[in-house]
């Protein structure tokens, strides 16, 4: 399962991918504006970091808005994938385009049945909201699964993003379910290499190699 970043943070963007476990980046409007530049100027510095996937988010709710803005998009980077809501009018946008070559992540999926829609119409990704889906009592690992179950039995070309993403127990938890990526904050991202015992073992090492120094002087 890859790793994407959700995020339109150029900070957060710049220190993971020195991790080297970053494959691409999410980002949305709400993300967006919580940042001080220009988004186009912000995409742009994400597609320079980062050598994956970029989903960009188209702001119009009708088919023609959401074509032209998905088409400027894409003319950014070749890397830049056009987000849209899984409506009726963005399937129309999905259709026209993918037929022109240009990748599409449908967001907002909260059933199965949009996941078949968006992937029919030719979404290159699938994005469910996981996170959002538990906050109201259902549990959103378990649509994940049957998306992918879904996809691999009628072998549809598209990939399962698993995002809306709360803590770090979800990520091994859609990995298991069968995910093709799972898109984070930053902090859920930095919080996955924590362990108390991890912890624990690097003072343990540190101190037993004082005393040996301090025994050897």
């Amino acid at each position: 399962m890859k790793l994407y970043l959700d995020t339109a943070n150029i900070d957060e963007i710049r220190e993971a991918t020195q991790w080297g476990v970053i494959s691409g980046v999410t980002t949305n409007p709400s993300l967006a504006a919580k940042e001080d530049e220009d988004f186009n100027t912000i995409l742009s510095s994400i597609c320079d970091l980062v050598d994956g996937p970029i989903s960009a988010e188209v702001l119009s709710l009708e088919y023609e808005g959401m074509v032209k803005e998905g088409r400027a998009l894409a003319a950014v980077h070749k890397n830049v994938v056009v987000k849209i809501p899984i409506i009726p009018e963005g399937m129309r946008a999905v259709k026209t385009l993918s037929s022109e070559g240009i990748r599409v992540n449908v967001t907002l999926i909260f059933s199965a049945n949009q996941a078949l829609l968006a992937a029919r119409a030719g979404a290159a990704f699938v994005s469910p909201f996981i996170g959002r889906l538990d906050d109201i009592g259902h549990t959103g690992v378990n649509l994940v699964r049957d998306i992918v179950d879904i996809i691999d039995l009628h072998d549809l070309d598209c990939e399962v993003i698993a995002a809306s993403i709360r803590h770090t127990e979800h990520v091994p938890a859609v990995a298991l379910a069968g995910a093709h990526i799972a898109t984070m904050p930053f902090k859920v991202l930095k919080q996955m290499f924590k362990h108390p015992l991890t912890d624990l073992g690097i003072e343990n090492f540190l101190n037993d190699w004082k005393k040996a120094e301090k025994s050897l002087s």
